[in-house]
């Protein structure tokens, strides 16, 4: 039974993910690359759908100690991210996005790979909770599965998704079921409509960070 709303349990998710999202590690490098050139010293930082922590630790060994919130859903994750991060001092929340709150504001907000999993509502509300939280000229950075502007195009997709999960190791039956959640509990829109929640959120700046295949990261500025 899964502990998190991954494909994967919370002590098997930072063997398998990079297995299963090709490219996963740009994600971290393109998040922290764009944080240098818009906000080259952020002194706080919260990380929504968080995980097992791996973005925040990358964060803090490149810009150096700050405030620093991991959230999460599932405790199990967050349980994983406490140890890694044991030698910093991070707040901890048991939430998601879409009911987060925060007394305090903050120059940076990510969320990777966590507002796929909610329906056009929720999302809705994680993306406009993201944007309350930051501070003026706070950036939002996200990435997120997507959903290819045509049928044709999604079926391409996925299976240019199935061939990399295989090349890199996962076994048929694992591929399989990763992918049927497609559509079901993975719920992806498109760039345009990401778009679109963005700026309705309020956003002043909104555009497309990085797409590779069936991924897409996006930032907004506040």
């Amino acid at each position: 039974m899964r502990d998190n709303k991954t494909s994967q349990a919370a002590n098997q998710y930072d063997a398998n993910v990079d297995k299963t999202i090709p490219r996963f590690f740009l994600f971290h490098e393109e998040t922290l690359d764009l944080v240098k050139a818009a906000i080259p010293k952020p002194q706080s930082w919260l990380d929504t759908g968080c995980g097992t922590g791996t973005l925040i630790l990358k964060a803090l060994e490149c810009f150096g100690p700050m405030r620093v919130v991991a959230a999460d859903p599932a405790e199990s994750m967050l349980s994983i991210a406490q140890k890694k991060l044991v030698n910093h001092d991070i707040t901890y929340m048991v939430v998601g996005s879409e009911d987060i709150c925060y007394s305090e504001s903050f120059d940076v907000v990510t969320a990777v790979m966590a507002h796929h999993y909610l329906n056009g509502e929720l999302r809705i509300k994680a993306t406009q909770n993201c944007y309350n939280i930051l501070k003026k000229g706070g950036m939002y950075i996200t990435f997120e599965t997507i959903r290819p502007s045509t049928n044709h195009g999604m079926q391409i997709g996925l299976k240019r998704w199935r061939t990399a999960q295989l090349v890199n190791g996962k076994s048929s039956d694992a591929v399989d079921r990763h992918i049927s959640r497609y559509g079901s509990e993975i719920l992806p829109i498109t760039i345009e409509e990401h778009i679109s929640v963005l700026k309705e959120a309020g956003f002043s700046t909104v555009e497309i960070l990085w797409v590779s295949g069936m991924q897409a990261g996006f930032y907004g500025i506040k």
